[in-house]
């Protein structure tokens, strides 16, 4: 063996004493931990859970809305409906405004935007209203989800798989608590799911606005047609079409 080779060895044993090449494997076995992140990512993974909380928070506190606004089948589910157009187009145009204004900017825009919309759904006095507020909300939650990805990405510390896995964790509780929660609070007024999503994302976006570092504004910016364009791309496309149908 060569004075480099027996150089390296030593190091190796003097690093990790079980053996394991210079430690390499207990810092391999913390970075994979996906729930050992600073606190800027778990404001940001709280946030996505009440986000995508507010998918079915509604859907308990339908028959309430129907008896008590008087509203017509078709405009109760226009609640669903506004709400998720709006999210979608406006995905498409996410991309614009955060190559322009930064990804924490337009996280706290789309932050800011849930809690005026889900405060004024809930002081509503008719089902037209909240129809309205809940397309705001639509669009506040597009801002939210299309950049809070890529800021728990930059934030975290275990890497770019552990920062997956903890998304689609807030992602699935999330989904999973929005009918829980809404039936709870809407026990107590069909008006309590709006207000209680006000209050948790008010927390969310004082906790993102001080724990979150300032992102640089992109270098490049992104057109508007960018996102039809990438469907060029054929897996693009054959995952866009199988998500639609």
């Amino acid at each position: 063996m060569t004075k480099e080779g027996s150089a390296i060895s030593a190091a190796i044993v003097d690093q990790d004493p079980t053996g394991h090449v210079g430690g390499e494997h207990r810092r391999h076995s913390s970075a994979v931990n996906p729930f050992r992140q600073p606190g800027a990512v778990w404001a940001v993974a709280f946030a996505c859970v009440v986000s995508f909380m507010g998918i079915g928070l509604v859907d308990p506190i339908l028959p309430a809305l129907a008896s008590k606004l008087h509203a017509t089948p078709a405009q109760v589910e226009l609640l669903f409906t506004s709400y998720l157009i709006v999210t979608a187009v406006a995905m498409l145009v996410t991309g614009w405004v955060s190559s322009r204004i930064g990804a924490k900017r337009t996280l706290l825009a789309g932050l800011v935007l849930i809690v005026i919309f889900s405060a004024l759904a809930g002081a509503s006095g008719g089902i037209g209203q909240i129809v309205g507020f809940r397309a705001g909300w639509g669009l506040g939650n597009a801002l939210f989800i299309a950049t809070s990805l890529a800021v728990i990405v930059g934030s975290a510390s275990g890497g770019f798989a552990g920062a997956i896995v903890l998304y689609e964790t807030a992602l699935g509780i999330g989904i999973a608590m929005g009918p829980l929660v809404g039936s709870l609070l809407g026990g107590i007024s069909w008006r309590g799911p709006f207000f209680g999503v006000t209050t948790l994302m008010a927390i969310a976006l004082v906790a993102t606005l001080v724990l979150v570092k300032k992102t640089p504004v992109p270098a490049t910016k992104l057109s508007l047609t960018a996102p039809i364009l990438a469907l060029r791309h054929r897996g693009l496309l054959t995952m866009a079409v199988t998500a639609l149908l």
